[in-house]
């Protein structure tokens, strides 16, 4: 079978594919380290040509009736779908997921949200103001040229969740993918087109940090849409304030999962394993910090161990693996260094480790502390740190020490005590006897360094528009002077 995912060129300018001039992009399968493209990256001459083809296309777009906006989107939506086993199988090309996870969870999730944004769109109004003999109204406007970056471990999920409510509210979008993952946004940005899009309203650049700065700086952006890691996002943020844009960032996290011992074990269990292993656990909103009350702590750990001794590892086009390889071997190289420290540091090694080659097995982690590197710092692998605690106060105290807030979850059959604790909670998403569930119909973003704004649902609405408030005035005015 053949690994050749070449492009038809690397980059989407103005309605149609372009060769980039900069230096080379190498593109590798992760489970074999075989290459599978070759792309250039956008010299800063096309990120200007791409930025300014946004803003000569945007006020056409923008003018529209929402329903014709949506109408393009609901047509992407359905491309998708009917080419999701084609687009599912790039995607664990790209990535390394196992073609199960991508064939459910990437392309169809961006599907849902091209589909839910079509919806929406038309519906969004402004409000109209009684003054007396005046009156008042709002409405609801497009920012303008907005810049999307994307991270490597959702690359076309992400491109599709930031491109749905940026384009039905009327915006551009120019994206850069990650360069560790480059070619869904590719497809993404064919799709579109062949839905109707005008050219010019979704454009794809790629390439390294140098890319995304001169994106973020460009004059046309209006708007910033980041995911990524805080390192990152500080440097982003700081770009865009010098041009006063509108910035969202969704960054990483250190999230907590408290298991109460009421809980239902297996289901705390399996929440745990989704939390941690799923995407070989590269996912920012993981719970990575397992906090578990003291008479349900061996008992989970014992269930879990059972579990994941079951797991398949292996090839990801096998239907039947279920973790896949790192995206790469700088990846995984970090991930074994944050196991070999928490080693050191005196934690219990329950299960897994090194692992060998692309490969990192689910790796569980018991008797840690609060003050080692594996609860503080973000790993962004297969690798549970698990943590005994003896009552809700003291629960909710360590969850929150932590200068992330993406994301926590709580199991608990007391549902009183589920709605209390989360309450408390310094976290932007929050789940109940669940884990990771993100409908596109939720807002889904962080607190404190994990992020600003919020991402899906009619919230996103607010960050891809303005308000524009119109006072108007029905008789004669009376000055003083």
């Amino acid at each position: 079978m053949s690994l050749n995912a070449q492009p038809a060129a690397s980059l989407f300018i103005d309605g149609r594919p372009v060769e980039g001039e900069g230096a080379l992009l190498p593109v590798h399968y992760p489970y074999t380290g075989e290459e599978i493209a070759s792309l250039r990256q956008a010299s800063a001459a096309q990120v200007a040509a791409a930025c300014r083809a946004a803003a000569r296309a945007q006020p056409a777009w923008a003018a529209l009736a929402p329903v014709e906006r949506a109408r393009v989107l609901s047509r992407a939506a359905a491309l998708i779908r009917e080419r999701n086993e084609e687009l599912s199988r790039l995607e664990t090309l790209d990535t390394g997921k196992p073609i199960q996870e991508t064939l459910v969870a990437d392309w169809e999730s961006g599907a849902q949200a091209l589909e839910f944004f079509a919806g929406l769109g038309p519906t969004v109004t402004g409000q109209m103001i009684p003054l007396g003999r005046d009156w008042a109204y709002t409405r609801r406007e497009a920012l303008g040229v907005c810049a999307g970056i994307g991270a490597w471990n959702y690359p076309s999920q992400i491109a599709c969740w930031k491109a749905a409510p940026a384009l039905i509210m009327g915006n551009a979008m120019v994206f850069k993918p990650s360069e560790e993952t480059p070619l869904g946004a590719l497809k993404l940005a064919g799709i579109l087109a062949e839905a109707g899009l005008p050219a010019g309203i979704f454009s794809v650049v790629q390439g390294r940090a140098e890319v995304g700065a001169a994106l973020v700086a460009d004059p046309h952006v209006a708007k910033v849409s980041l995911t990524g890691s805080v390192p990152t996002g500080r440097r982003v943020y700081a770009a865009a304030a010098e041009g006063m844009r509108h910035v969202t960032m969704e960054l990483g996290g250190k999230s907590p999962l408290i298991v109460f011992e009421d809980a239902e074990l297996e289901d705390a269990v399996g929440a745990a394993i989704l939390a941690n292993f799923y995407s070989s656990g590269q996912i920012c909103s993981n719970g990575t910090r397992v906090f578990l009350q003291d008479r349900i702590r061996q008992p989970f750990l014992d269930r879990l161990t059972e579990r994941l001794r079951q797991i398949r590892i292996g090839d990801p086009l096998d239907p039947d693996t279920q973790l896949g390889p790192i995206v790469s071997p700088a990846q995984a190289a970090q991930i074994r260094q944050a196991i070999a420290a928490g080693q050191a540091a005196g934690a219990r090694l329950v299960c897994g480790g090194a692992g060998e080659g692309a490969f990192v097995p689910p790796t569980v982690f018991a008797d840690a502390t609060d003050d080692m590197a594996i609860t503080r710092d973000e790993i962004f692998g297969p690798v549970m740190t698990t943590l005994a605690f003896e009552d809700e106060e003291e629960a909710i105290r360590r969850a929150n020490a932590t200068g992330f807030g993406l994301a926590a979850g709580v199991f608990t059959r007391d549902l009183a005590r589920a709605h209390r604790v989360v309450a408390r909670l310094e976290a932007g998403t929050c789940w109940i006897n669940a884990y990771n569930l993100t409908p596109v119909e939720m807002p889904f973003g962080g607190t404190k360094l994990s992020g600003i704004g919020r991402e899906n649902s009619a919230a996103a609405i607010e960050h891809y528009s303005q308000l524009k408030s119109v006072y108007v005035g029905m008789g004669a005015v009376e000055a003083p002077y």
